[in-house]
């Protein structure tokens, strides 16, 4: 049986052009700091990509450093903005993905302030709210927010949150995870101070990410070592999957406007035919509105299975979450949802869709669907 997967916001296929260049540079053995014929190989293909990438973003090569992951750009931001940049205040949102929401507990634990922006109904950050607390802090601040919720899909807009950054002299982190390869993103024009970016995200290898630091802003190393990175960063770069990260952007870049019609179409099919075959059936965040095309967080009336609807789709060969792939192992439910106004007793399931997935997948989802949901007002 073909499984369909539409569980694209927790990690997406690696590109077959991608796996060709990775199984590539895996010819290339040498250590990028070493100064023979194969170390120059190795730092050839290191510093080409950082190149490539800084070229695509629309800023220096100086200020792309590569990591292992989002969530280490996301600490480095983070924790090195409260430890080299004298940040005393940091404001968050409460549906940051966990790796914000437990660097800035680390924080807050050492003795800095936090403090969290007001939400309104649809899930958006309360952008007056936001401006409120900027304008009260009388602290060295770090705003971090981020680009696109991955569960609810809601879009920051990240040129009014750096502009308000700017006024108020605050530090602006971006976690665009759910973003890069797949929006175009401004670093310059929206005063972003640090930018947080996964390769799986996009077609690319997990075990790689990267973080953009302004050229303005002088921190340290989060990782300590040898002089990687150009001390930022320390341990041997992987230079297979930086290989692998930057052909995987480029061909994002280079698809950006088809994949996201395409892409865009699968989303809007899938509403009008839930909306179509099933009574009741909500959504969660601003999905009309505001709201990344790759993600859709749907919420299913109290049925027979309601408690099982993960767990019977994946037996049906179809592959969703309930919200982020990082919590899926908590009985907690999604910290998300826990901040919207869901109506008790629905069930949510995280949709979210990348290039590979086609009409005809959704066609299978809302027939399965239908044998699987029986309203909870049939069963008197």
């Amino acid at each position: 049986m073909n499984r369909i997967y539409f569980d694209n916001a927790a990690t997406t296929p690696l590109d077959p052009d991608v796996k060709i260049k990775m199984i590539e540079t895996m010819e290339v053995f040498g250590n990028p700091s070493s100064i023979h014929l194969e170390g120059r190989q190795a730092k050839t293909i290191v510093e080409r990509a950082r190149k490539t990438i800084a070229n695509l973003l629309g800023t220096a090569p100086g200020e792309i450093f590569f990591t292992g992951s989002g969530t280490e750009a996301d600490n480095m931001a983070i924790r090195c903005s409260v430890e080299y940049l004298g940040v005393k205040h940091i404001i968050s949102s409460k549906i940051e993905h966990h790796a914000v929401l437990h660097s800035l507990d680390y924080c807050a634990s050492h003795g800095i302030g936090v403090s969290y922006v007001n939400l309104l109904p649809n899930g958006h950050v309360d952008m007056e709210g936001l401006e409120n607390l900027l304008k009260s802090s009388t602290e060295k601040t770090l705003v971090s927010l981020m680009h696109a919720n991955n569960e609810i899909g809601n879009l920051l807009d990240i040129e009014a949150t750096g502009n308000l950054c700017k006024t108020y002299n605050a530090y602006f982190h971006c976690d665009t995870v759910q973003t890069i390869g797949h929006l175009p993103v401004d670093i310059k024009k929206s005063n972003i101070h640090f930018l947080s970016a996964s390769g799986h995200k996009f077609n690319g290898p997990k075990g790689i990410g990267f973080i953009f630091i302004d050229e303005n802003v002088k921190i340290k190393p989060l990782i300590y070592g040898g002089a990687q990175e150009r001390n930022m960063r320390g341990g041997t770069e992987n230079i297979y999957g930086i290989a692998g990260i930057t052909k995987a952007l480029e061909i994002a870049y280079s698809q950006m406007d088809e994949q996201h019609n395409h892409v865009k179409g699968i989303k809007d099919y899938l509403i009008s035919s839930l909306l179509e075959n099933f009574e009741g059936v909500r959504f969660n965040g601003d999905y009309k509105g505001a709201s990344l095309f790759t993600v859709l967080n749907v919420a299913f009336p109290p049925s027979l299975s309601s408690d099982m609807l993960l767990f019977n789709l994946d037996i049906e060969g179809i592959s969703a979450s309930g919200g982020s792939a990082c919590t899926s192992g908590s009985d907690q439910g999604s910290h998300v949802l826990r901040e919207l106004p869901i109506s008790d007793g629905y069930v949510s399931v995280r949709f979210s869709f990348g290039k590979y997935n086609t009409r005809e997948e959704v066609d299978f989802l809302i027939r399965k669907l239908k044998d699987i949901c029986t309203p909870a007002k049939t069963l008197a």
